[in-house]
């Protein structure tokens, strides 16, 4: 089968992740075209709205496009992911839905183009960091992951500003979470195994919640004695959000929990986004552990300030395509974001943002 490039890239989903995935990719001479529900902004490249509901209109959207990137709350994505295997389409998201990538992974088996979700933080961008620390050992102990989207002045118990997609939190938070513990494969529930981290001196918690893998308990099984991904968030909010979920009975109605939380912790501009990925394991007859530590604020990109979940999330995926673009991925069946090297990844015009 021929690999097929990209040069035209439909952006479905222009909210505060999707407008600057465009953005960078119509900036790095990419054809673009933006779908939203709605018109309301002037862009350097063609807009248009739609309904991905709309299974005709959806196919329409995507005549002439070489691939499609869906910047939508995880429930939505099963759809379009459908539909980019009917039209041939190369397909990227950015969920941490396990469902919801278990059926892409199912469309990879037929598809003409290559699927790839979880092309975000956590998963994606911290499975390339963790896989490639991973690499520097004879043989591995463990893998710790931690990411967290936080305001850089928290202000109430809670701490939290919802940046990210309330939908996406709320799941995360409510999910079980793969790990592996003892050298085997397990679940964990979620909002459990609380513990401190300091990063930039800065005292903070990190506790378990679904998605963060991605598909690295498959890869590194029988390789690792203990893999797991937590959420970093500021001291005490864990505790809260159990109170919140189990105590006020909101675990049985998400969308509602959502809306309440939004409500009372909107979202702010100056955010910070934490990454923490710690791998200990032998080299040479010793033990080690090696660290990648960093916090990413607020950047200008694209003409315009952006919020660090936006730009990092944006240039995730926005970095995966140019790989795809230039052959050094695979341009057809399901991706593993571990299997994305990250010196390739840091040398694309938005994985340089990382540096």
């Amino acid at each position: 089968m021929s690999e097929k490039r990209i040069h035209s890239i439909l952006v479905i989903g222009l909210g505060k992740v999707g407008r600057l995935v465009a953005d960078l990719l119509h900036g790095n001479g990419y054809r673009v075209r933006g779908m939203d529900l709605s018109r309301d902004k002037e862009s350097a490249y063609e807009v248009i709205s739609g309904d991905t509901g709309d299974s005709a209109g959806l196919l329409a959207a995507m005549k002439d496009m070489d691939a499609v990137i869906t910047c939508l709350p995880y429930s939505l994505n099963q759809g379009i992911a459908q539909a980019a295997v009917d039209a041939g389409l190369h397909y990227f998201d950015l969920t941490e839905d396990v469902p919801t990538t278990r059926e892409v992974r199912k469309l990879a088996k037929t598809a003409r183009g290559i699927m790839a979700p979880q092309c975000g933080l956590a998963p994606g961008f911290i499975s390339i960091v963790g896989a490639h620390l991973a690499h520097g050992f004879d043989k591995l102990r463990s893998i710790e992951l931690r990411v967290g989207a936080l305001p850089q002045h928290p202000s109430g118990l809670l701490g939290y500003a919802f940046n990210w997609s309330a939908e996406g939190v709320v799941n995360e938070y409510l999910n079980d979470s793969e790990v592996i513990r003892g050298g085997q494969r397990d679940r964990v529930p979620a909002m459990q195994s609380v513990e401190t981290i300091v990063i930039d001196g800065v005292q903070l918690e990190a506790f378990s919640t679904s998605g963060g893998l991605g598909t690295m308990c498959e890869t590194f099984d029988s390789r690792v004695e203990k893999l797991n991904y937590k959420t970093i968030r500021y001291p005490g909010h864990c505790h809260l959000m159990r109170f919140f979920f189990d105590e006020l009975h909101m675990r049985s109605d998400r969308p509602r929990a959502g809306k309440i939380l939004v409500n009372a912790k909107p979202p702010v501009n100056d955010d910070v986004v934490y990454v923490h990925a710690a791998v200990e394991g032998w080299r040479e007859g010793a033990l080690l552990r090696d660290e990648f530590v960093r916090s990413y604020y607020p950047k200008e990109i694209a003409g315009g300030l952006w919020k660090a979940i936006s730009w990092t999330t944006a240039s995730s995926v926005a970095a995966v395509v140019e790989l795809v673009n230039r052959g050094d991925i695979p341009g057809h069946g399901f991706l593993k974001q571990e299997t994305i090297t990250l010196e390739k990844f840091l040398d694309t015009p938005t994985g340089a943002n990382f540096k």
